[in-house]
């Protein structure tokens, strides 16, 4: 196991709808970033092949209509399903690069689609999918909700890694699950580009000494298709401050950082860009900050707290 990692957080956008564009993309910027020495690549949540920014498919309390239907259907049509031949590409994608690779995906299982972190290894295997336990808002209407066999630690070759997606890490009890794994690289694709959210990564990483590798994309209004409804002249949704939605307005500012277990910024928040943010990250910073505060040692006093984690599938759950 390598005493210095080096990672990378590809803060960028997806050509939203196009999986096989998408899959391109994402080919062209892993290359880029096994290139400059990165162990590890961490792509944002939903990079595959949408982040549906402003839009809940035409639906509203008792009422769906024909074009939100349509829409996602389209949505569906460009997700990715863990069995199919695009996912194999994606596999192929970590082992010609040699890189472990993380990717936010839309997943596609049945009817239903999950909002899904999956890990690939450098010689292609998937090694862990995590879908997303409790969509946000909006999103319950399009995305399934995960289960508890998601929350897992990998251990990997270059230590013990597995994450939380977006609003996920607000939830104590899973970021306690993780603790318990022993965590070290702690992966959080998300959409939240608002300030604070950097400080709750820092918060993540203090609490847990571990690395936090915080991805979030770049996205405008260029990355969607020129149809898309949020974003047409007739459609109701307008800008912030009123005006029409035009090709350069940003959908999300990003904010892609890389955290030490001691909370410290090893690589700095990237806003209104597009960029690879890399970091190295040295496995004695592990040892060092537990030093004083092990969230599953020292300090875990299992003597009054217990954490039961039910790790059955969905599948499971469903026939019950």
């Amino acid at each position: 196991m390598p005493k210095i990692i080096k990672v990378a957080a590809v803060q960028a956008a997806p050509v939203c709808f196009n999986l096989e564009k998408s899959l391109e993309k994402l080919s062209r910027l892993t290359a880029e970033a096994a290139g400059n020495g990165a162990d590890l690549v961490a792509f944002p949540e939903g990079f595959l092949s949408a982040y549906p920014w402003r839009y809940a498919f035409d639906a509203t309390i008792g009422a769906r209509e024909p074009r939100g239907r349509k829409w996602y259907a389209k949505y569906y049509n460009s997700s990715i399903s863990i069995s199919s031949p695009e996912f194999v590409t994606l596999c192929g994608i970590a082992e010609k690069n040699k890189v472990t690779l993380s990717v936010g995906v839309i997943e596609k299982d049945g009817a239903t689609l999950y909002c899904t972190a999956v890990l690939i290894d450098r010689d292609g295997k998937l090694l862990s999918t995590h879908r997303k336990l409790i969509p946000t808002a909006a999103e319950r209407l399009v995305w399934g909700r995960g289960a508890g066999d998601g929350l897992k630690v990998v251990d990997t070759e270059l230590g013990k890694v597995g994450g939380l997606i977006c609003w996920e890490n607000y939830m104590p009890a899973a970021r306690m699950a993780l603790y318990q794994q022993g965590i070290e690289i702690y992966i959080a694709p998300n959409a939240d580009d608002l300030p604070y959210w950097t400080a709750s990564m820092q918060h993540i990483a203090k609490e847990g000494r571990c690395f936090v590798i915080n991805v979030n994309q770049f996205c405008k209004v260029s990355d969607f298709p020129e149809d898309y409804p949020p974003f047409t002249p007739e459609h109701h949704d307008r800008q912030p401050d009123g005006s029409p939605w035009v090709p350069d307005a940003i959908l999300n500012h990003g904010g892609s950082c890389i955290v030490g277990p001691l909370g410290t910024l090893i690589a700095e928040p990237v806003w209104d860009k597009e960029e690879i943010v890399y970091a190295e990250l040295n496995r004695d910073d592990l040892v060092e900050s537990r030093m004083d505060f092990d969230a599953m040692g020292s300090y875990s006093r299992p003597d009054i707290f217990t954490l039961t984690v039910d790790t059955k599938s969905s599948v499971n759950v469903k026939l019950q």
